[in-house]
């Protein structure tokens, strides 16, 4: 394609685009689904979103020029996973980013609760978020041995109780033009 940017008001790579479904919601939360701008215009030039809103900033080829999208949505609508995979990063995204033994937010790791020195699985219903000092402190105890206790039951997650937490951080930057699409839950603390 060979586009050339130009700034009119802020640099092209500090212009992503919210991509949104079919039915115009974010295709996740957290992380907020985010095109880089050369991902966008390939997009639109292979026909497989529409342009909701545009940015200030123009880039241009030789023979083109355009704006540079701000939102934009697929135009085949993608069926969201029934089951969210089983990840660190889901896992404390359940745990909403918190030590479930003490609270802290720092250094995390995960614990099982039933070691898996004693037969424990690694599924949603068997590990929660720790910090390292507290999965230390606990190391290949049960729960009840040590009195360490998790501040909620760990359960299998619905792919919208994650998206329902990633509303609880927002990035820093919002684009005002993804205002209209975004839904946080501003009265929830994380």
């Amino acid at each position: 394609m060979g586009l050339q940017p130009m700034t009119i008001h802020v640099a092209p790579d500090s212009c992503p685009a919210l991509v949104l479904n079919a039915d115009y919601r974010p295709l996740s939360y957290f992380p907020l689904s985010l095109w880089s701008w050369q991902e966008a215009i390939k997009a639109v030039f292979l026909d497989r979103v529409n342009i909701v809103s545009e940015y200030e900033t123009i880039v241009r080829s030789p023979s083109f020029e355009m704006r540079l999208p701000s939102v934009v949505s697929l135009k085949t609508y993608v069926k969201p996973a029934r089951e969210p995979a089983f990840t660190r990063f889901n896992l404390f995204l359940r745990d909403r980013f918190s030590c479930q033994y003490c609270g802290d937010r720092d250094d995390l790791t995960f614990d099982h609760l039933i070691p898996r020195s004693r037969g424990g699985q690694t599924t949603w219903e068997n590990v929660v978020t720790a910090c390292a000092p507290c999965n230390l402190r606990k190391g290949g105890h049960m729960p009840y041995e040590i009195g360490m206790f998790p501040a909620h039951e760990p359960i299998r997650p619905a792919v919208s109780d994650l998206q329902r937490n990633g509303r609880l951080f927002p990035p820093n930057h919002l684009h005002v033009s993804w205002m209209d699409y975004l839904y946080w839950d501003s009265e929830l603390e994380p």
